[in-house]
């Protein structure tokens, strides 16, 4: 419950894409994290990469999809998050993909508008095929590369001018016979996704050129039964698309405005901007990204779980970020529950610690000066 005279409770939960997060890692597996926390904080802004679970979904009405790239500049204070309550979905078809699967994902965007109302406008084929490689870090993470960048920059404009769209979805052709072992061991819950990093990079440079929610689905060739897939990657494989939860996460995805631009034309009614944060989640071990290191300079509290294992190494110590460390999820959902309660955390643990004590200043006050800072 938020009382009148209380600010609505705002978490942002990051679980970064192509690091092989224990949870958070495979299809759509951190689904019931965002809709724990959902339940108890009044608004939830998380990635696609949380809330994607390929044919599966869960609409949570305060929940903002935000991707990652947008994410980052929200946090720094660059732009802030206008909810909305229907973007017009633009769509974005890579030319290198077969006819075959490009009439199997049309047919998705047909089924989103007519089975669930969405307002997809109209879709574009790009003028060459976009060319995505895939790529590995040093670390394990997995990243990628666009041979055909203007193309889709090209095809998304083409969108936004002709069809007047306010959000761009993307499914582009993967080169799955090069990522088939890294697939192979994902289906069985291990390993890093690694078609994630490329993701990200399609989705960064849309959102950075034209400043509106973008998301991307994969394109690959129909995967043979495997009757020892993990549960954690089993969304992937109920379909021949993964565009669905993107139409879904897209309909719904705040809209971004620039704080010169907000200044200029007056604060938005409702907009959310990164001084409204009160908490941030994340896995212990992937403190090194551009969100958290702006949202930690904030005011916000900074949770890390253990127990969410990823392949990266950066810790909140590493980086001198003061964090409560938590095992769980679900004790970083008692750690916002406590908060929104206005009880401290540490209250509810078996030891509460000495009071910190501040040492005696060994300089004298101004004499000229009254406890309440005004002058005598």
């Amino acid at each position: 419950m938020t009382f009148a005279c209380q600010k609505p409770h705002t978490t942002v939960l990051i679980i970064p894409t192509g690091i092989g997060a224990a949870m958070g890692g495979y299809a759509g597996d951190a689904l019931p994290i965002a809709r724990t926390l959902a339940g108890v904080t009044d608004r939830l802004i998380t990635h696609p990469n949380v809330l994607n679970g390929a044919q599966l979904y869960w609409p949570m009405p305060n929940a903002y999809y935000v991707e990652g790239y947008g994410l980052d500049q929200f946090a720094a204070g660059r732009w802030s998050l206008n909810p909305v309550h229907q973007n017009a979905i633009g769509l974005v078809i890579d030319q290198g993909m077969e006819a075959e699967l490009r009439w199997r994902h049309l047919q998705a965007a047909d089924a989103a508008r007519a089975t669930l109302g969405l307002d997809v406008k109209a879709h574009v084929v790009t003028d060459m095929p976009l060319g995505v490689t895939l790529k590995t870090a040093e670390s394990g993470a997995s990243w990628g590369t666009l041979a055909n960048p203007g193309s889709l920059l090209r095809a998304a404009e083409r969108l936004i001018k002709e069809a007047k769209v306010q959000a761009i979805a993307v499914v582009a052709r993967f080169p799955a016979d090069e990522a088939s072992e890294a697939l192979n061991a994902n289906r069985q819950g291990n390993g890093v996704d690694l078609l994630a990093g490329a993701e990200a990079v399609i989705s960064h440079l849309v959102v950075r050129t034209f400043k509106i929610p973008c998301a991307h689905a994969p394109a690959l060739a129909p995967l043979p039964l495997d009757t020892e897939v993990s549960p954690r990657s089993a969304a992937e494989e109920v379909g021949y698309t993964f565009l669905s939860c993107v139409l879904a996460g897209l309909s719904r995805a705040p809209q971004f405005a620039s704080a010169e631009s907000g200044a200029k034309s007056g604060a938005r009614s409702g907009a959310i901007w990164a001084d409204d944060v009160d908490a941030v989640i994340l896995p212990e071990t992937a403190f090194g990204g551009a969100a958290v290191m702006s949202l930690a300079q904030r005011a916000a509290q900074v949770i890390a779980v253990r127990e969410n294992t990823t392949a990266m190494a950066v810790t909140p110590k590493d980086l001198g970020i003061p964090a409560i460390a938590v095992n769980t999820y679900l004790e970083a959902v008692g750690v916002i529950a406590a908060y929104k309660a206005g009880v401290a955390h540490s209250a509810l643990m078996p030891r509460i610690p000495p009071l910190p004590k501040i040492p005696a200043s060994r300089s004298l006050p101004d004499p000229s000066f009254t406890l309440s800072g005004q002058p005598l």
